[in-house]
């Protein structure tokens, strides 16, 4: 027979969020590692606190709605708020029951910055890789870098002379002008800095994110952000691994593409106890002569190079899923620590998403 219908339903419901979530959803294990890091994080997070006044966004709530930003692309605080309003799936994983009211955006903007003042992303990646069923996955000792350009959230227009001269079309006429970052910057974005990815290509204004992925599973482990420039990708990469080789203790390697392969570079890996797996840069320069590369037979004879050269285009994996599901693409943040923020933030939700499908291996 044909059922009633009733529009709006029940007034009440008794089905406690858990049980709407299926229970081979993917976000449940996530939400499991989300918890034991937090929990572990739980006395520093107390410190940037203070111990009385009216009681803040709670920090475990705060960070799990950012991951929720970050997992389904989410253009923009004000729009988790309104989806966090209501959609169960993500009131569960964050943690919040269905009566409970959801903040405020801009409240919850200012907060966000208190958690990226006080280092907690760093602090949630660091005790990530750490983890008991984490750890085991890592290779300590071979390791690939990488760089990509993140769009800045600043318009062309925008990129003016230092000077304050050229005003009067408002910026809007730059065809055929001169503009370098030396005498221009963007008026609302001034860490921003224009760059072009390649001969032929535009320039945008943009940030140059770095990461460091370990070669055995294709997880991230490290991850900064830089003003966009020639050289940026190469003293990134001698920062990140400095810092790999110390906590190995040990001798490493670095899988790296063409763009490495420059001699001083190669001569600074080698004299921070570090292994330069550098792609050979080979090419045919505009003068019809062979650029000579800074790695030779010395490096690439061994096998352990071929495995660095195809383990390492795994980086590209981790920007194409930032830029394609997360919130790396474009950023929405201006600024270079709150895009950095934000990109380490991309790096541990691609992390997230990995390690439970790697621990049901």
């Amino acid at each position: 027979m044909r059922g009633r219908f009733t529009d709006q339903g029940g007034l009440f419901s008794y089905i406690a969020p858990d049980k709407r979530v299926p229970a081979n959803h993917p976000l449940r294990k996530v939400r499991d590692l989300v918890r034991d890091v937090l929990s572990d994080l739980s006395r520093s997070l107390g410190k940037l606190y203070a111990s009385e006044g009216r009681p803040s966004i709670p920090p475990e709530q705060l960070l799990s709605a950012l991951l929720l930003q970050v997992f389904y692309g989410i253009r923009s605080e004000r729009q988790l708020m309104e989806q966090l309003d209501y959609n169960l799936l993500y009131r569960w994983f964050v943690g919040l029951s269905p009566d409970d009211p959801v903040w405020d955006p801009t409240t919850f903007t200012k907060n966000r910055e208190r958690l990226q003042n006080g280092d907690v992303f760093t602090k949630f990646m660091t005790r990530l890789l750490n983890h008991p069923q984490v750890q085991p996955l890592l290779s300590d000792e071979h390791f690939s870098v990488d760089g990509t350009l993140i769009e800045a959230w600043a318009s062309q227009k925008s990129f003016r002379p230092k000077d304050g001269s050229g005003d009067d079309d408002d910026g809007a006429n730059f065809h055929g002008q001169k503009r370098k970052n030396d005498t221009h910057a963007s008026t609302s974005d001034p860490d921003s800095r224009l760059y072009r990815k390649a001969a032929g290509r535009e320039a945008k204004l943009c940030y140059m994110g770095h990461a460091t992925m370990e070669n055995r599973h294709g997880l991230a482990v490290a991850g900064r952000v830089t003003h966009a420039n020639g050289s940026a990708e190469r003293r990134a990469s001698e920062t990140m691994l400095k810092a790999r080789r110390k906590a190995a203790g040990r001798r490493i390697t670095a899988g790296e593409d063409k763009a490495y392969d420059t001699a001083d570079h190669v001569a600074n890996l080698r004299a921070i106890g570090v292994t330069p797996h550098v792609t050979q840069n080979q090419a045919i320069t505009k003068t019809g002569k062979t650029r000579n590369s800074a790695i030779d037979e010395r490096t690439t004879r061994h096998a352990g190079y071929g495995m660095s050269q195809s383990r390492r285009a795994m980086t590209e994996c981790i920007f194409g899923w930032g830029k394609q599901h997360g919130t790396m693409r474009k950023t929405k943040h201006r600024g270079i620590a709150r895009v950095a923020a934000d990109f380490l933030l991309n790096l541990i939700a691609y992390n997230l998403i990995r390690i439970p499908k790697l621990l049901a291996a």
